[in-house]
């Protein structure tokens, strides 16, 4: 029987997908309080641990979600999310649902990690370089594509369409789909560009000429080491448009880049099969009217 795998939950990604799946009307309170938040990410824990047998589970957590150094690098780094106080732009119902959530993970046992000036990105790739496989990373953000290490069984559970219609992507998947191996999938990004972190990209260059920079010279270094190689066979126009976008890529490649050696400490990653404090738990599901997801979660861990 195959190994049961660790599962690196990006819990941002999550509970922004459940907070924007399930509508605000759909799950309240007794007291009218929205937590349509809350119940999308357990039913979507409740969800994976069900699908995927996991014995191990991690929920990694946004210590900062835009860190100092990534900004001095890029200062346009998720610059559009700020609020004029100069925090994230975070819906007001989502932010106070964030330590239900919490509460929920500490009586149920579940872990949550995180690091000081690091994203919950970090976190997952620190821990998917550290700990035994199998691993498997969910999320809805493609940035993570570059943890996937097939040689080490790390793989992404991609929730673009939700967790129910999950894509488990490994080296091949990514190539099919993108045109460029796993580990180069971030060098990608950075040239083509993504508007949802502020990353400009390299003005006239596209996707399929980005996909075929980075199979071609295997990411930014072999790309930026050809421009000054006459035997690199660039045209003359692109090559233009690459010299152009030098600073910026040399600052973007670190900016995109998930850290493996963020300072995560020692997490105790077993799944419980029961509540770790069941008295608490249900107390939460009576306050906040989650019967049901309550008891969907205590189910997928005693199956």
């Amino acid at each position: 029987m195959d190994a049961r795998p660790l599962v690196l939950i990006d819990s941002a990604s999550l509970y922004f997908r459940a907070y924007f799946g399930v509508p605000e009307s759909a799950a309240k309170a007794p007291d009218g309080t929205p937590v349509n938040a809350v119940r999308g990410f357990l039913d979507m824990l409740s969800t994976l641990i069900r699908g995927r047998h996991p014995d191990r589970m991690v929920c990694c957590l946004d210590m900062s979600w835009r860190p100092a150094w990534r900004v001095a690098l890029l200062p346009s780094y998720k610059a559009h999310r700020l609020t004029p106080a100069g925090g994230e732009e975070v819906p007001a119902a989502l932010e106070a649902q964030i330590p239900i959530i919490l509460d929920f993970l500490d009586a149920l046992g579940i872990a949550t990690a995180g690091a000081e000036d690091f994203e919950a990105d970090d976190v997952i790739g620190t821990l998917a370089a550290r700990e035994p496989g199998p691993v498997e990373v969910a999320t809805g953000d493609r940035d993570l594509f570059q943890v996937i290490d097939d040689e080490r069984q790390v793989r992404v559970l991609y929730c673009g369409r939700g967790v129910a219609k999950l894509e488990v992507m490994d080296d091949a998947a990514v190539h099919a789909k993108y045109g460029v191996p796993a580990g180069g999938y971030a060098d990608f990004a950075a040239l083509r560009g993504d508007p949802s972190d502020g990353l400009p990209g390299v003005t006239g260059v596209g996707e399929k000429t980005a996909a075929r920079l980075v199979d071609r010279h295997g990411g930014l270094d072999g790309i930026l080491a050809a421009l000054d190689d006459p035997a690199a066979g660039f045209a003359p126009g692109l090559r233009a448009k690459i010299v152009a976008g030098r600073d910026y890529l040399a600052a973007a490649r670190d900016v995109v880049a998930v850290s493996k050696t963020a300072p995560v400490g020692a997490v105790e990653t077993k799944l419980p099969s029961s509540p770790a404090d069941p008295d608490r738990l249900l107390d939460l599901a009576h306050q906040w009217g989650l019967a049901g997801s309550a008891k969907r979660i205590v189910d997928a861990l005693a199956a």
